[in-house]
């Protein structure tokens, strides 16, 4: 999982690919108030002929037609409050697990679509419930074996949980690195990175502590729910460099391509202390809505050579197809290797209905677009010269 990524093959999408903020959000509303500007800009560039200028006001009209109308929160993607939603998700799932160009296979990874069936201490709940995790080990396979057969129950086991969910999680994530430290009949020095995804109803905890990637499929628009916790990102390099830590050439302390991880003992210091290599995680929550139809958790084998849109885009496209999750991420696998990944690969594809993915209408665009003559001039001048 360490070595340096492939080359990025993400295709022009016109939907944003990796989540949205505040900023970005209010951009694409104002940008879609101002048709007249956007297509004078548009024909501004140079043209090879008038396709260009379909194609982005095509692309303009699929945004404007894709629902943006949700709120972002420190929780997560919150629906609009407009009345208690009845949706109630139904989790099924399907992985795919390869060694790939690697030597040996260092991956694991958890699929459980019904938690209450295994734990006896929510066995009085009436919501669904469900946990998932890929673990991306390194240095061996000691780190990732341990962390998948315990994480589930140091959550559990915990006293916040689960009253607190959040903090269960957090809690879980540092005993289970604890604990690793404390087995003695285990190699302590390797590690690995932890993605886990812990449903409860409509509610859905993502905690990661690494470059694992867990993505939502939102009616075909893909939102990220984890970061990379990379040592060059601006947020971990401010945080490893306070704590005493150096980066070489991406590495932290020129060892680990990874800001975050559990295990790799040899890296830190005594057990409570503040460290370089952290193990807690990021976390995030999400109210899930009839539009968010799955998600895509991934090794970064699988993003080092795939963008999140173009993985959403086609499992989206796979999963209307023959609606088997199983069969969906075995497929981001095999087109991953096309892509000559350099590294392990694993993929859960986790869905939220029974149902396949429905077909998405377009409209047309709500939104009057004029071009100003200033504008038909300049195209004129650029088809004339084509001509």
């Amino acid at each position: 999982m360490h070595m340096a990524a492939c080359t990025d093959f993400s295709p022009p999408f016109a939907i944003v690919e990796g989540g949205y903020s505040k900023e970005n959000t209010s951009a694409i509303k104002d940008e879609l108030q101002e048709g007249s500007n956007e297509v004078k800009q548009t024909i501004d560039k140079p043209l090879q002929d008038l396709s260009v200028v379909r194609y982005s006001v095509n692309c303009a009209a699929l945004v404007a037609d894709t629902d943006l109308d949700f709120e972002i929160t420190e929780k997560g993607f919150q629906p609009p409050s407009k009345g208690q939603s009845n949706f109630e998700p139904v989790f099924r799932s399907g992985s795919c697990a390869e060694k790939g160009p690697k030597q040996y296979m260092e991956d694991e990874h958890i699929c459980i679509d019904d938690l209450v069936l295994h734990v006896n201490e929510i066995a009085g709940s009436t919501s669904p419930a469900a946990f998932y995790g890929v673990f991306d080990g390194h240095g061996g396979t000691d780190a990732a074996l341990f962390v998948r057969n315990n994480i589930l129950k140091f959550i559990i086991e915990d006293p916040c949980f689960p009253m607190c969910l959040e903090k269960a999680l957090k809690n879980a994530f540092l005993k289970a690195d604890y604990a690793f430290a404390d087995d003695s009949s285990i190699d302590i020095s390797s590690g690995t990175t932890a993605l886990t995804a812990l449903m409860f109803g409509r509610t859905m905890i993502v905690a990661n502590a690494g470059d694992c990637r867990a993505v939502l499929g939102k009616r075909g628009r893909a939102i990220e729910l984890s970061k990379d916790h990379k040592p060059n990102s601006a947020s971990e390099r401010n945080r490893i460099e306070k704590l005493g830590g150096v980066i070489y050439d991406g590495y932290l302390n020129g060892q680990l391509s990874i800001a975050r991880a559990l295990g790799d003992w040899h890296m830190k210091g005594p057990k409570g202390s503040a460290c370089p290599l952290s193990a807690e995680p990021e976390l995030q929550e999400t109210l899930l809505t009839e539009d968010d139809e799955f998600l895509i958790m991934g090794c970064d084998g699988l993003w080092d050579v795939m963008s999140s849109q173009c993985a959403v885009t086609m499992a989206r496209k796979e999963l209307m197809l023959h609606n088997d999750p199983e069969r969906c991420s075995r497929e981001l696998v095999r087109e991953a290797l096309k892509r000559n990944t350099c590294d392990n690969l694993t993929v859960i594809i986790i869905c939220f209905s029974p149902d396949p993915p429905p077909r998405i209408e377009i409209p047309p665009t709500r939104i009057s677009r004029s071009i100003s003559v200033e504008g038909l001039n300049l195209l004129k001048s650029v088809l004339e010269s084509n001509s």
